[in-house]
């Protein structure tokens, strides 16, 4: 397909909301005008596709936007796109506007949506929000280094509340089932204990008696950071205070992870990443994603890139280990 074929396309935003998502919109949307092409923002992801809710999008548009946390367009999760009849209705809305490309920002669950689009004949390309981290093609999803950052500056405040108190703290972070938030947050406030689901064993009598061990050594605090794919934090609380006489409290973050200002890397990543999918759609690609992989930017076929796995790193969870108070990483 040459560049001067693709007249339309359409931008959405699926699945939970990231920091830096607005800075992929905005960037889609002025390369695509630059390009002459006309840009069509589909509405709370899948659910406005298949509603048929869209807006155009042009310069003005997306003005003063890149700053801005979660995203214009809005976002939701759609059960209708697990449903053929969900997905054909969206195709039909995609021919109905003429969009000859749509870019889906968004994880795994958003890939595989487009992915059954481009299977029936919807030109898409993919660009990684989320702030989990979880996506295996790439080593850089859009949300993440804003959501790390709202973390550790949350735990940092947590600590000196926890020291003033000389009790215990279990800070929940998100993530749902990757550790990725709670690994890299931990090592940058230097946690007692990091509480990983691809690696926690539910040995908390370990956790305990490092606690006592390190309160008998003189330590006045005790921080762990507990992965929302774990959870349960409150109840740990309550056990690991029954167990040591040591007041403990369970702070959860919450999606306060998710909002904000995205930072400068978020920001710079999300928007070389929304013009280069603009890029691709007009070089005649389709059924790609966007990635950054060992330091460059580069695109993958969907289908190989869906059937990637990614693994915590265990050098980094080796370090937490090595170099923390209790030398405990769970």
């Amino acid at each position: 397909m040459a560049e001067n074929q693709i007249r339309t396309i359409g931008v959405l935003t699926s699945g939970g909301d990231a920091p830096g998502m607005n800075a992929a919109i905005r960037s889609a949307t002025r390369r695509a005008v630059s390009k002459g092409i006309r840009v069509k923002g589909v509405l709370k992801g899948y659910e406005g596709l298949i509603k048929d809710e869209l807006r155009d999008l042009g310069d003005r548009d997306v003005s003063e936007i890149i700053g801005r946390g979660g995203t214009i367009l809005y976002s939701a999760r759609c059960k209708e796109m697990l449903t053929e009849e969900g997905v054909l209705t969206a195709v039909e809305t995609c021919r109905r506007h003429e969009i000859d490309g749509l870019v889906v920002i968004g994880g795994d669950g958003s890939f595989r949506g487009a992915l059954e689009l481009s299977r029936h004949g919807i030109n898409t390309i993919g660009v990684p929000g989320t702030i989990d981290l979880d996506i295996s093609c790439t080593d850089y999803t859009i949300g993440f280094d804003s959501a790390v950052n709202t973390a550790m500056r949350a735990v940092d405040q947590v600590r000196d509340t926890s020291t003033s108190h000389e009790r215990v703290s279990i800070i929940e972070v998100m993530g749902r089932n990757a550790g990725y938030i709670a690994l890299w947050s931990g090592l940058a406030v230097g946690a007692e204990d990091v509480l990983l689901p691809e690696k926690y064993d539910y040995d908390e009598e370990q956790i305990i008696n490092q606690i006592i061990d390190t309160r008998r050594r003189g330590k006045k605090h005790h921080i762990i950071i507990n992965a929302e794919g774990i959870g349960h934090s409150q109840a740990m609380a309550k056990r690991i205070e029954a167990a040591t006489g040591i007041e403990t409290r369970a702070t959860i973050l919450g999606y306060m992870q998710r909002g904000g200002s995205p930072t400068c890397q978020d920001r710079l990543y999300a928007t070389v990443m929304g013009a280069k999918a603009v890029d691709l759609l007009a070089e005649g690609k389709t059924s790609r994603v966007v990635a950054y992989r060992q330091g460059e930017f580069t695109d993958l076929d969907f289908e190989e890139a869906l059937k990637m796995e990614k693994t915590i790193s265990e050098y980094e969870v080796d370090l937490v280990h090595s170099l923390s108070y209790s030398t405990s990483v769970r």
